[in-house]
């Protein structure tokens, strides 16, 4: 999904759509990494310079409510935004460049069931994320 397609499900949603907003839009669309919304921030900034950080923190709520970003846990506790998964997906992190890379992976659907089964929990969903070293970024190392 493209960033006008995500500014006109914001419009439906009965939003405006600012130039701080579709600077917002425009910069995690487009962005092949997790980006916390400080980065959001700071790139966002450089198309329009009047961007509030209350209006990343809205928009970033927003766009997860409508299901186009997810929010992805880092290391550091921080969490960042990125392109929401195509169906059920696992999620590849560089610890390094932050790229990030969705991955169909076996059904775990048993696994999870019987972990849960094991503590006294009913497992409804689940969300993997794999956090390693990207190939480029082992070259580097």
């Amino acid at each position: 999904m493209t960033a006008e397609n995500w500014l006109t499900e914001l419009r439906k949603q009965g939003y405006r759509i600012t130039d701080a907003r579709r600077a917002v839009v425009e910069i995690v669309a487009q962005s092949p990494r997790a980006l916390t919304p400080n980065e959001v921030y700071d790139l966002g900034r450089e198309l329009y310079p009047k961007l509030g950080l209350v209006t990343v923190y809205r928009t970033l709520e927003k766009l997860e409510e409508l299901h186009l970003v997810q929010r992805v846990h880092q290391e550091q506790g921080c969490n960042a935004y990125l392109t929401h998964a195509d169906g059920h997906q696992h999620l590849l992190i560089c610890q390094n460049c932050k790229k990030a890379v969705y991955f169909e992976g076996d059904d775990l659907s048993a696994f999870f069931r019987s972990v849960g089964e094991q503590h006294g929990f009913l497992v409804q969903e689940h969300w993997l994320q794999l956090f390693g070293l990207c190939e480029d970024c082992q070259k580097e190392k």
